[in-house]
């Protein structure tokens, strides 16, 4: 790697940072972020997914420090809903087609500003809502062109520790991982 391209790099992980400090409110799309991507469909027609507690213990805990989370997703699912209610998630938005507009529309919600709002998706339906998010991020096997708009890219692909990786690059940058690992080791948290 060239000086140059360890240079872009640090800049780039250092306004990444920036971004994330001020963030209050994370979107999730589901499919390929929250979960690896697979169907598993039965042959009664029953359809499964596949979701990663290390996912999970982070969005509790971010949910517990005053992190909105939220998933905005195309499909419909009521394992979603599932998933959702056992981490804490009370914003489910779902068949939705402009995630742009939803995103919008929650910030508003929230009475927040778009640099206040992150999102997190992995293929093409993502792209207008990462387009208008202060800090877009990706799991690692997104495709290029989200990973190109991108402003954080996880080193896990989706529903293998990308949100994760996330949250605790929000709530790092937000100055309040420490008190969440400090809770764990003083108290626990049950989940």
């Amino acid at each position: 790697m060239t000086a140059v391209n360890t240079t872009e790099r640090l800049t780039s992980l250092v306004q990444s940072i920036v971004k994330a400090e001020k963030i209050r409110l994370l979107a999730l799309d589901v499919d390929g972020v929250l979960t690896d991507g697979g169907l598993y469909i039965g042959a009664g027609g029953e359809t499964s997914k596949r979701f990663n507690v290390q996912d999970g213990l982070a969005i509790s805990c971010a949910i517990r420090n005053n992190l909105i989370v939220a998933i905005i997703t195309g499909r419909q699912s009521e394992i979603v809903c599932r998933r959702a209610a056992e981490v804490g998630i009370t914003e489910i938005y779902q068949g939705v087609k402009n995630k742009k507009e939803m995103l919008a529309e929650l910030a508003a919600k929230h009475s927040l500003q778009l640099t206040e709002v992150a999102y997190m998706g992995d293929d093409l339906n993502d792209l207008s809502a990462l387009s208008i998010a202060g800090l877009a991020c990706a799991p690692g096997n997104a495709v290029q062109e989200v990973k190109e708009m991108a402003d954080f890219v996880a080193s896990k692909n989706g529903g293998e520790g990308a949100v994760r990786e996330a949250v605790e690059t929000i709530m790092k940058a937000r100055g309040e991982w420490a008190q969440i690992v400090a809770a764990y080791i003083n108290n626990g948290q049950g989940d």
